[in-house]
């Protein structure tokens, strides 16, 4: 009775559910994927997160069937990758729909279809957006730690070489030769002692 009073009161709340559910023959569906996470396993909540995981024949076939007002060739290439993501989201979402209400006819998943490419188009494409920001976030850091690590690795067996080792030698003594050579030069030029011209007294 609470929760009731609170959704009446809460037009917002009311609104976000009417675009995830629809009723159908006296049942309530999810048109929201994401609300059946609860019977999700740890393999079909990545499946369904994580852009990719269908042929892109499958997409190429349904692109018409979810934007007929889209013309593709037009889009550029992040808008197609965002859009071609949203498809794949869809198709996801009728096989799980299909999967956990497998008592709904093939009227009634075409009425559900319809109804969710009016209310969750946008939502799944800021969705999509996000998750191949994300992607390339990622693979962006990774290139950066290959790099980084071969870069290390390189150095160490450049340095570790025999040949380099000979050659970095002697160059080494010098460098320390000179360095010995720069302090007890300046050492000396710190005790010399104050030599007073003649007629000048120091003061005390």
């Amino acid at each position: 009775m609470g929760a009731t009073a609170s959704l009446q009161q809460d037009p917002q709340l009311q609104r976000r559910l009417q675009q995830d559910s629809i009723e159908i023959a006296g049942k309530t569906i999810y048109l929201n994927p994401f609300l059946y996470w609860r019977r999700f396993d740890a393999n079909t909540d990545r499946w369904l997160r994580e852009p990719g995981q269908m042929e892109e024949e499958q997409i190429l076939k349904n692109r018409l069937r979810f934007y007929p007002e889209v013309v593709w060739d037009g889009l550029s290439e992040e808008e197609r990758a965002i859009k071609a993501g949203a498809v794949e989201m869809f198709l996801k979402s009728l096989e799980l729909i299909s999967t956990f209400n497998p008592e709904l006819t093939a009227g009634q998943l075409l009425e559900l279809e319809r109804k969710m490419a009016v209310t969750k188009k946008r939502a799944f494409e800021r969705w999509v957006a996000k998750s191949l920001k994300r992607r390339s976030q990622a693979q962006r850091a990774e290139k950066r730690r290959f790099s980084r690590d071969r870069w290390l690795k390189e150095w160490q067996e450049w340095s570790l070489d025999p040949v380099t080792r000979n050659a970095l030698l002697p160059i080494s003594g010098l460098v320390l030769l000179a360095g010995l050579g720069g302090w007890f030069m300046g050492a000396q030029q710190f005790c010399r002692p104050l030599i007073l011209q003649p007629g000048v007294q120091q003061l005390r």
